[in-house]
C-alpha cells in the first residue's frame, strides 16, 4: 500500500538478523506460529544478535498479517510489530484500568470490550484500545454487579465478569447500535461534520509515476470534495494543509477532536508491476473474529461501486484492515485506494480533470447514499445530488 514506509530501524525482513529479530522469533513462537528456538548451528545455541529472519519467520509473519487484517508482505514494520504486541495479551492477564495520558491496548482489551457487547454494554467499538467509552461501560457492569464502580477490571471484576455467559445470542450487537444510531442521524447532509485525509503531503509526495504524484493528485480531489460537501451542508476539516505531512497517529487525534460523523482518507496507489490498476477501499475491521465498523464497511462499499461506475476505473473490491487510522478513530474511518499511478491507464484517467470531477461526486453521493434509508436509495451511479435536494 502506499502508506508512509518506516525507517530500516523498525522495518525488518527476510535476511535480517540482530537482536531484534530474535524478539520477533520470540513473540512469533508465543503465539505458536514458529518454534520456540531458531535452528542450532553447529551444535550450538544461537545467540540472539545472530537470530536469522529465514523463511520460517517470513511465513509465520505472513500468517500473523493475514490473521490480524493487515497488510501480508512479510515485513515487520510499525504496524505488524504494535500487533505482535497486543496479541500476547489475554484477558485476566493483567489489570486494566484508563489511562488518558497512556491508554492500554492488546488483544485481553478488545476479548473484554466484545464481553461487555455482548452483555448489552456499550464499550465503544470492539478495537483492543481502553478508552474512556470501555471504562465507562465497565463501571456500569460494576454498578449492575454491585461492585464499586471504578471503570478498572481488577481481580474481583474478572472472576464476576468470568462467571456470567453472554446475555446476547444471534446477530451483531454493534451492527444494531450502529444502524440505529444512522437511522436516528436522518438522511440530510446538512449539519453532518466529515474529516476528509488528503495522504501524504509536504516534502512527502507518496508515490510518484507517469509525471505525476499521489499527494498531489490527492490535494486536488481533497480540494474539490471539500466544496462539494461544503455545498451541500456538510461541516469539513482537513488533516492537513497543502505543506505539511502529520503521521497516521497526529491526524486520527485530529479527526477525534472534530466529534466528526465520518472520515474520509484519500490516498493512490504503486505497484513494481504496471498492469495492475483499479480501486479499492478498507474499512476498520478483523471480521474474521467478528469485529469491523459496520458503518465503515457499508460506506467503503458504496463508495467503491459509484467509483467503479463513474470513473471507469477496475473494481478492486473493498476490504476490512486494522491500520492505524482506520482503528484509531472514534468515527468510522475509510481509506479510498483511487487507482495506481504506475499504471498507465489509472494515470492518464486521474491526471484528467472530467475524472477528478466524476471521483468526487461519486464519493459526495456515497456520503448522501450511507445516510438514505433503503426505501429512498438509488441504484449505483444513478444519484444525483441536486435533485436530492431540490
Amino acid at each position: 500500500m502506499s502508506q508512509q514506509r518506516p525507517s530500516h530501524a523498525y522495518h525488518w525482513k527476510l535476511g535480517d538478523s540482530g537482536p531484534a529479530v530474535a524478539e520477533i522469533r520470540f513473540k512469533l513462537s508465543l503465539l505458536g506460529l514458529l518454534p520456540e528456538t531458531p535452528p542450532a548451528r553447529q551444535g550450538r545455541r544461537i545467540p540472539s544478535a545472530e537470530a536469522l529472519f529465514d523463511t520460517a519467520v517470513d511465513a509465520a509473519v505472513r500468517h500473523f498479517q493475514q490473521q490480524r487484517g493487515l497488510t501480508t508482505d512479510g515485513i515487520v514494520g510499525p504496524e505488524t510489530y504494535r500487533h505482535l504486541n497486543e496479541a500476547r495479551w489475554r484477558l485476566g492477564d493483567r489489570v486494566l484500568s484508563y489511562t488518558p495520558s497512556g491508554m492500554m491496548v492488546g488483544d485481553d482489551v478488545a476479548h473484554l470490550q466484545q464481553r461487555l457487547l455482548d452483555m448489552g454494554f456499550t464499550p465503544g467499538r470492539v478495537d483492543g484500545i481502553y478508552g474512556p467509552a470501555t471504562a465507562q461501560a465497565v463501571s456500569e457492569f460494576q454498578r449492575n454487579m454491585g461492585l464499586h464502580p471504578d471503570g478498572t477490571l481488577g481481580p474481583t471484576t474478572y472472576v464476576v465478569l468470568e462467571r456470567l455467559s453472554r446475555t446476547v445470542v444471534g446477530g451483531a450487537p454493534h451492527v444494531m447500535r450502529e444502524t440505529e444510531m444512522l437511522r436516528h442521524s436522518g438522511p440530510a447532509l446538512t449539519g453532518k461534520v466529515i474529516v476528509i485525509d488528503p495522504g501524504h503531503g509536504g516534502t512527502d509526495a507518496g508515490i510518484q509515476a507517469h509525471e505525476a504524484s499521489e499527494a498531489a493528485i490527492v490535494w486536488d480531489i481533497t480540494s474539490r470534495l471539500e466544496g462539494r460537501l461544503t455545498a451541500l451542508g456538510v461541516r469539513t476539516y482537513l488533516t492537513r494543509t497543502a505543506d505539511a505531512a502529520p503521521d497516521e497517529t497526529e491526524r486520527a487525534r485530529f479527526a477525534n477532536q472534530t466529534g466528526a460523523d465520518l472520515m474520509i482518507s484519500l490516498h493512490l496507489e504503486g505497484h513494481a508491476n504496471p498492469g495492475i490498476g483499479g480501486v479499492a477501499s478498507y474499512y476498520y475491521g478483523d471480521e474474521s473474529r467478528g469485529r469491523w465498523s459496520h458503518t465503515g464497511k457499508q460506506f467503503a462499499g458504496l463508495a467503491q461501486r459509484e467509483l467503479v461506475a463513474r470513473c471507469g476505473l477496475g473494481d478492486l473490491r473493498s476490504h476490512a484492515r486494522t491500520w492505524t487510522l482506520l482503528r484509531s478513530t472514534k468515527m468510522p474511518c475509510v481509506r479510498l485506494e483511487l487507482g495506481y499511478l504506475t499504471n498507465a491507464a489509472d494515470a492518464a484517467r486521474l491526471r484528467s480533470a472530467e475524472v477528478r470531477a466524476q471521483a468526487v461526486e461519486a464519493i459526495a453521493v456515497a456520503v448522501q447514499r450511507v445516510y438514505l434509508p433503503p426505501e429512498d436509495d438509488a441504484p449505483t451511479g444513478v444519484l444525483h445530488l441536486p435533485a436530492a435536494f431540490a
